[in-house]
């Protein structure tokens, strides 16, 4: 089921990434990634440990931070142009 992404939607998933620690994140799996310790997600403040998560699911995490602002910047990109070439 497609639904429309408004703006409203996009100010709102924007504004959930600007208040999560400043990225780039980073997905450290140990034996991996590293030696010895314990799985974890690098950040610019403090590590964060995802107990429970698969690594899959901690790449997905780590990886959000970076994905959603490029994610809403694209959609924003192509809502503009189709919004350009509904004017012509």
């Amino acid at each position: 089921m497609a639904t429309e992404i408004s703006e409203e939607d996009l100010a709102a998933i924007e504004r959930r990434a600007s208040l999560a620690t400043a990225g780039p994140w980073d997905s450290r799996i140990e034996g991996r990634d590293h030696l010895g310790g314990a799985d974890v997600i690098t950040t610019a403040g403090e590590d964060l440990y995802v107990h429970g998560a698969t690594h899959a699911d901690q790449d997905f995490i780590a990886n959000a931070r970076q994905d959603i602002p490029r994610l809403v910047g694209e959609i924003r990109r192509l809502h503009a142009a189709l919004n350009e070439r509904g004017k012509a």
